[in-house]
């Protein structure tokens, strides 16, 4: 990683111009790779930029990371920009379109040792979601301003993380993560003004399999504040309880039963089934996927 190199005149660098997927890996096999390969080439599409490569490709390219890397917990990004201008050229039509990807050990937003404690969260006052006619959210970009202001002002109050407001006063998302809210007994995750997680996804398809009742909808601030229940989903790190909001307790402000159970589920469809792609030997078959049932060796 200290040796990669980029453009310093590509665009996705100078202008944020690029669209990005992430993909983990856990015990050495890929998890929804194939929903995210699709992801990302749909977004190239809508953002109008050329992938150099096809998707047989793309794929092909993160398994051969894996299998050099040897790393069996994973965090793979790929990334397709603008790229550098040709000739000095403005207009994007004329840019010559670049692949870039890489595979670093696995990134963790709440870390396994934290999680039977949660996160402290903030509903930011500073900054407010960049809105969806300016900025799709539902196209992972690098436009991270409002993530980054809402970051700040969560430290500056003595949290961890941010949950950022839509214009109209309801809830949209984190800095790289979707959020869930258990009101009433119903899931409850916001239906606009944020990126269609795969983690979301899976979160959606094990609630319903449980038969609890979800709901992607519009989540008012006064939904969140009188929840019992909240989580964040991500990529990095799964499934992780919300425990405390502006200083205050959520719930009784320990993990939630619907948390815990989800969380539990979501892991153990890391061991097999048609989410898995596997591509170095399995090594935990005997004690489970649970990052907290069993330890995170991964060579670098």
């Amino acid at each position: 990683m200290s040796q990669a190199r980029i453009p310093i005149t590509d665009t996705g660098f100078t202008r944020s111009d690029l669209t990005y997927d992430v993909v983990s890996v856990w015990d050495g096999a890929f998890f929804r790779l194939e929903e995210h390969l699709a992801r990302f080439e749909r977004n190239c599409q809508r953002l109008r930029l050329q992938l150099p490569h096809d998707r047989a490709a793309v794929r092909n390219i993160l398994i051969e990371l894996i299998e050099a890397s040897e790393l069996r917990e994973a965090y793979v990004e790929m990334i397709c920009t603008r790229g550098p201008s040709v000739n000095g050229s403005r207009d994007p039509r004329t840019f010559a379109n670049c692949f870039y990807a890489f595979a670093i050990p696995y990134v963790w937003i709440l870390k396994p040792e934290d999680a039977d404690v949660g996160m402290a969260a903030v509903i930011a006052r500073t900054a407010r979601r960049i809105p969806p006619g300016s900025v799709d959210p539902t196209v992972k970009n690098f436009h991270w301003g409002d993530l980054t202001k809402g970051l700040f002002e969560a430290y500056d109050r003595g949290a961890d993380q941010a949950l950022l407001l839509d214009y109209a006063g309801n809830l949209t998302e984190g800095p790289g993560y979707n959020v869930f809210a258990v009101v009433e007994r119903r899931l409850l995750t916001p239906s606009t003004g944020v990126l269609e997680g795969i983690t979301r996804r899976t979160i959606l398809e094990l609630a319903a399999a449980e038969e609890l009742e979800t709901r992607e909808t519009q989540v008012s601030e006064q939904d969140v504040r009188r929840a019992t229940e909240l989580f964040a989903t991500s990529t990095a790190g799964g499934v992780m309880p919300i425990t405390r909001l502006d200083g205050q307790p959520v719930g009784d402000g320990t993990v939630g039963t619907v948390t815990r159970r989800l969380r539990d589920l979501y892991w153990a469809a890391h061991v097999s089934g048609p989410f898995v792609t596997r591509v170095l030997p399995e090594l935990r078959a005997d004690t489970g996927a649970s990052p907290w049932a069993t330890s995170n060796v991964s060579k670098a």
